[in-house]
Parts: C-alpha cells; sequence; structure tokens
C-alpha cells in the first residue's frame, strides 16, 4: 500500500464516518419530530436521508406513517412496500393493515385484500381481521347501500382545512376551519401539516336550497391560538361542547412526551358570546378526548378518545350528563363499535341513530362513515353508508337532519379546494340499517348422496329452544332467515335415518346467505343392537375427539363429533354414558392423569352446556397414559401423529 492510496482510504473512512454521523444526527432530529406529531418537518428529513440511498426499516415505518396520519394514504404506499418487501420480519402486523388501507385509497382493492389476508393469519383476534373474514363481499354490500344521497360542493369551503359540521338549532350551521379570517397577520402554523391552527366559525342556513351564508368566528372566549374543532349544542343553543387542544386559564399543557393532547370543553351563550368556559373532569393531560355529541335528550355524550381501556388507536365513549351539570363515568361503547382502529366523529341523530367514522370496519380506504341504530340499551352492528358519501379517501364528521333530510360531512378527497373540505348532502332514500341473512343448504344421503326430498329440518337457538320448521322441497333444499352475530343450531331428519344437528354462528355481513349442507346416515344406533360397555365413538363412526398437547380445551374440529354425541343423547333420552380421556405418555404419569381429569371435565361441560344434556347422564373420568393404545409408551421414540391417537375421549354406554 503506497502512501497516496493509504491516503485516500483515510479520506474514504472519514468522509464516511462523517456522513454516517450526519445521517444519524438527521435521523435523530427526525425522530424528536416525529415523536411530537410533527410528521411535516419529519417527513422533509426521512425524504432527504431515503433519497441518498439510506434504508432501514425504521425510516420506511416513519415515512409511511408520516403520510398515513396526514390523510395522504396513496402518498404512503410507497415506503409501506419497501418496508414489507424488504424488510419481511422488522414491521409490526398493523403495517399490514396500514398498508392495505392505504392500497384501498388507491382504489387497488384486489391487492389490498390480499395484504389483509395476511393480516388476518397474523394478527390473531383482530376485530378489523374478524370483521373482513365475515364480510368478503364488502364492495357488492357498499354498493347496495350506495347512491341513496346526493352531494354538493360548498362555496364556503377555503384553501385550508374546513371540517366538523354540527347543527345549532336547524338553521345555524358551526364549523371548524384553518383559514386566516381575512387578516393580514397569519395565524400561528402548526407543525403536523403546515396549516394554520383552527378556530369555529359559524353561518347561516337559509332559504329551500340551504343555501350557507359567509362565515364568522363565533364570538366571545372560545377560539384561542391553539386548535378548537368539532361542537355539539344543546336544545335550546345556550350550551355548547367543543374540542380544543390542552390550553386551559391561559396555560398550555402537555403529557409526559411533550405532546400537546386534545380535551372536551364546555361553554354557555351570553347575548352573542361564548363564556364561562370550563374543562370537562374526565379530561387528561395522558390521552385525548374529543369530537363531542349531544344525545336529544342532553342527557348522554358521546365522544372519542384513546384513554387507558381504549382498544384502538381511539374509541368512542358515552358519559351521563346529570341535570345539575355534572357528569359520571365515562363507558366504552365496546366492541360491537370499536376495533383495533380509529372510531371516531360521533354523531346522534334526533332517532338515536350512531353515526361515526372509522377506519377498523371494512370500508373504501381511509375513514368511512358508518351508521348504528339504537338496539337493547346498545347499538347494532354498523352498516357502512356507501358511496358517494364515502370514497377511498377519509370520510368524517357526518351530520343529518332526518327531517328534512339534509345533512354535511368532511372529506379530504380529491377535487376539493383545500386539505379538508365540508360537503352538503340530500338524502334520497333510507339507509339499510338491519342485516338481512339467510341459511339455506341440500340434504342428502351420507352414503349415496341420493337428494332427500320432504325432510324434516328444524333452526335451533343457542339454548336449543326451536325457532322454525321447514320441509325440504323437490331438489332437497331448506332455507331459513337467520339474524346476525348469532348462534344457531340446524337439525335435519327423515324418517329410516338418523337425524343430523350442525352449529352456525352467523356473521356481521349487511346480506349474507350461509350455505349448511347436511347428511343423514342410517348407520348408527338404527337397527343396531347395543349394550353397556359399547362404545358410542366405534358404533356411530365418529372421529377420536383429539386434544392438542398438553391443553384441555375443545377444539373445534372435536365440536363437530360431540354435536353427534349430544344429538344421540337427545334421541335417546334415558342414555347414559361414561366419558372417559386419555393422554400420551410425555409428561409424568402424575401430570397425565391431572390433564386427563381436565379433558373429561371439559367435554362433559361441553356436552351439558352446549347441549342441554342433564348431568346425571354423564359421567366420566381421565385415565391420563394408562391405556396407550400403540407402542408409544415412555421412552418409546414416536411422531407427533403417533403421539396423538392416545390423546383422545371414549364415551362408554353405561345404560
Amino acid at each position: 500500500m503506497n502512501l497516496n492510496t493509504y491516503t485516500i482510504n483515510i479520506l474514504l473512512s472519514v468522509m464516511i464516518c462523517c456522513v454516517s454521523f450526519a445521517q444519524e444526527k438527521r435521523l435523530s432530529k427526525a425522530d424528536e419530530n416525529f415523536e411530537r406529531y410533527a410528521f411535516v418537518d419529519a417527513r422533509k428529513i426521512y425524504l432527504d436521508v431515503a433519497k441518498s440511498g439510506y434504508g432501514s426499516a425504521d425510516l420506511y415505518k416513519k415515512l409511511g406513517d408520516s403520510y398515513y396520519f396526514n390523510a395522504e394514504l396513496e402518498e404512503s404506499i410507497q415506503w409501506y412496500e419497501q418496508l414489507i418487501s424488504e424488510y419481511p420480519s422488522e414491521f409490526e402486523t398493523e403495517y399490514l393493515f396500514r398498508y392495505s388501507q392505504s392500497l384501498k385509497s388507491a382504489k387497488r382493492y384486489k391487492e389490498a385484500d390480499k395484504i389483509m389476508e395476511n393480516f388476518n393469519q397474523l394478527s390473531g383476534n383482530d376485530q378489523r381481521a374478524q370483521y373482513f373474514v365475515s364480510t368478503r363481499d364488502y364492495l357488492k354490500f357498499i354498493e347496495m347501500q350506495s347512491g341513496k344521497f346526493e352531494l354538493k360542493k360548498l362555496d364556503i369551503n377555503s384553501k385550508y382545512s374546513d371540517y366538523a359540521p354540527s347543527f345549532n338549532h336547524q338553521d345555524q350551521l358551526i364549523f371548524a376551519s384553518s383559514r386566516t379570517g381575512g387578516n393580514t397577520i397569519v395565524k400561528t402554523v402548526h407543525e403536523w401539516n403546515e396549516m394554520p391552527f383552527l378556530d369555529l366559525y359559524s353561518c347561516e342556513i337559509t332559504g329551500e336550497k340551504n343555501a350557507l351564508t359567509t362565515p364568522k368566528k363565533l364570538k366571545g372566549k372560545i377560539n384561542t391560538r391553539f386548535h378548537e374543532s368539532s361542537s355539539t349544542f344543546s336544545n335550546d343553543g345556550k350550551t355548547m361542547y367543543f374540542t380544543r387542544n390542552n390550553y386551559t386559564n391561559k396555560k398550555i399543557r402537555s403529557n409526559t412526551n411533550g405532546t400537546i393532547l386534545l380535551k372536551l370543553y364546555r361553554a354557555t351563550l351570553d347575548g352573542e358570546k361564548w363564556t364561562d368556559i370550563e374543562e370537562l373532569p374526565f379530561n387528561s393531560d395522558e390521552y385525548s378526548v374529543a369530537h363531542p355529541a349531544l344525545s336529544v335528550d342532553g342527557r348522554k355524550l358521546y365522544f372519542a378518545s384513546d384513554m387507558e381501556d381504549s382498544r384502538g388507536s381511539s374509541d368512542l365513549y358515552v358519559v351521563d350528563v346529570n341535570e345539575d351539570g355534572t357528569f359520571g363515568s365515562p363507558k366504552n361503547l365496546g366492541d360491537r363499535i370499536n376495533t383495533e382502529g380509529r372510531e371516531t366523529f360521533p354523531y346522534i341523530s334526533n332517532s338515536g341513530r350512531l353515526y361515526f367514522a372509522s377506519d377498523g370496519h371494512v370500508g373504501l380506504g381511509g375513514l368511512d362513515i358508518f351508521v348504528s341504530v339504537p338496539e337493547n340499551l346498545e347499538f347494532s352492528t354498523p352498516y357502512n353508508v356507501g358511496k358517494p358519501v364515502n370514497s377511498p379517501e377519509d370520510d368524517f364528521s357526518f351530520v343529518l337532519n332526518e327531517q328534512k333530510k339534509i345533512g354535511f360531512f368532511s372529506s379530504n378527497r380529491t377535487g376539493g379546494k383545500g386539505s379538508d373540505d365540508i360537503y352538503s348532502f340530500k338524502q334520497l332514500e333510507d339507509l339499510i340499517t338491519t342485516c338481512q341473512q339467510y341459511v339455506s343448504g341440500i340434504l342428502t344421503d351420507a352414503t349415496t348422496r341420493e337428494i332427500l326430498p320432504n325432510s324434516d329440518v328444524i333452526l335451533l337457538d343457542a339454548n336449543n329452544q326451536q325457532i322454525d320448521k321447514t320441509t325440504t322441497d323437490g331438489t332437497g333444499n331448506y332455507t331459513f332467515d337467520v339474524s346476525c352475530e348469532t348462534s344457531y343450531v340446524i337439525r335435519g331428519s327423515k324418517s329410516g335415518y338418523n337425524s343430523t344437528e350442525a352449529p352456525l354462528l352467523t356473521n356481521t355481513a349487511l346480506e349474507y346467505t350461509h350455505q349448511l349442507p347436511l347428511q343423514l346416515g342410517k348407520g348408527g344406533l338404527s337397527g343396531q343392537e347395543v349394550k353397556p360397555g359399547d362404545d358410542l365413538a366405534k358404533v356411530l363412526d365418529i372421529k377420536i375427539i383429539y386434544f392438542d398437547l398438553d391443553k384441555s380445551f375443545i377444539r373445534p374440529d372435536a365440536e363437530v363429533e360431540l354435536q353427534k354425541v349430544i344429538a344421540v343423547l337427545r334421541q335417546y333420552p334415558k342414555m347414559k354414558i361414561d366419558v372417559r380421556s386419555h393422554t400420551d405418555s410425555r409428561a409424568t404419569s402424575n401430570y397425565n392423569m391431572f390433564l386427563s381429569e381436565r379433558r373429561a371435565k371439559s367435554t362433559i361441560k361441553y356436552i351439558i352446556k352446549k347441549g342441554g344434556i342433564d348431568k346425571s347422564r354423564l359421567t366420566g373420568r381421565g385415565y391420563g397414559e394408562t391405556s396407550i393404545i400403540n407402542e408409544c409408551k415412555d421412552g418409546v421414540n414416536c411422531s407427533e401423529q403417533e403421539h396423538q391417537l392416545n390423546r383422545r375421549s371414549e364415551f362408554i354406554i353405561i345404560e
């Protein structure tokens, strides 16, 4: 190595170190901005670093998120694609959901569905995945709901963000806007999206065509140099609840990470000015509380929050408003409404319907608007309100005058004036808000596959009470109307055949037909002589009730077989059986005896609870590894399949 080469290498090393240090320093600054939700500032740095050829899973996550959380979903696609393709083992499953949502915003629905399939496989019990699985034909359902609104662009929109419309009485519209209001001094620019901070404005709704007058700022002490948005009003128009940054008594507060969150406030109208502004008691510096909506009677306040018991980015809550103006304890609206995603911007109509925005329920992309009707002190399964209100972009803050069939909502869809725009609409048709589901199938001979017309089919509820009964037609078909999210049992029978049953759990789809064919056999106890000591599983050719290693819960495949046992016990009400549970030889003999006892109890409990069988007809115990049926005893090397043959239950006829 000569001196020149050595010198060049040293210089290159120094340059590389400097470049690396510079990149790390810039990324550190970007990370600081990102944690404060200053997405635009961070994005500039991230983009610069990415263009210089530097890439990492964290960089692509931050870049994708900086667009995603600013509702620029199409722009996030590139970075989520690079993250998932280049770093397949370095991202959380949540990024699959965000990637799918972003693809939907670009109307790439088939690709989005494939990503959701992957998300479903990896996410476990994530409710958003369950909604996707139960509504595979969601585009068809959304089309059924579509065309029920006629939209109109509004002149009140500015080049800035305009959203969160609300009614004060029936003739005044209140909304939030980041416009400068014609001032020569531009209001403070918010670093999330480089827009001025939001203020609350009002305009009058006039004439038969519901024209809007020129917007004016609300008077009084409502608007500050920070964000004010989303409001709701009492029936007399004298009380307002609204959202504001955590700014009380001219003091701004942040959480432990230095982020200024959102809170709810209440104000009173004095003449034309809003005064006596007070913070609501269930706010916190550590989580956001925002987007209020009053019930018609003013006794319940709905809102969005990410407080401790929320399951997603934000959930919907309700709190009682007492006659003296105090409040009860906030209550989460539950899993039927809330998902692991975002549920936000609630609105309660005069009929008590809940409208809200969500990206956790199945939609067209971004936030979609959903409707849920009051049902037994709760709300029903939510339904997408369809196009053209919903689009591939964010659609939210929906309000409706049900009497006049007019309303407003916000969207960041293309073709508007600014970042978010307010649209008015006229409702042309009623929305579908009740589930319409069916179950149908064909009854056939289990051996010959011959169609069995004029067979009896009974629809039973989860407590085995008969709901409906029919007979198969000339082609062996039957059909029942069923409800959403409900458990049923379908029982088929015909003279000369053994009866059979199959469980059914309906989903949340707007309209859906469950296909449930039934097969009737002539074997089993029909014409056979059985006696005490016989194994019911062998008599009926029932598959062995297997258990997973070291587990005692009933597997889904075992439930089908246990339903057969239940059917026989119902058919022969005097029969009694002894449930005997066995394990393989792995683990100690004492532990295996304990495990088999648990399995026997689980099996008996299932038959009693799911089948409605009297417990006096069932006995049982565990036998551990005392009855190994193959060579797989202690010390013998066996495959998993061979060991599984010993993890079984038997059903011995006692009388």
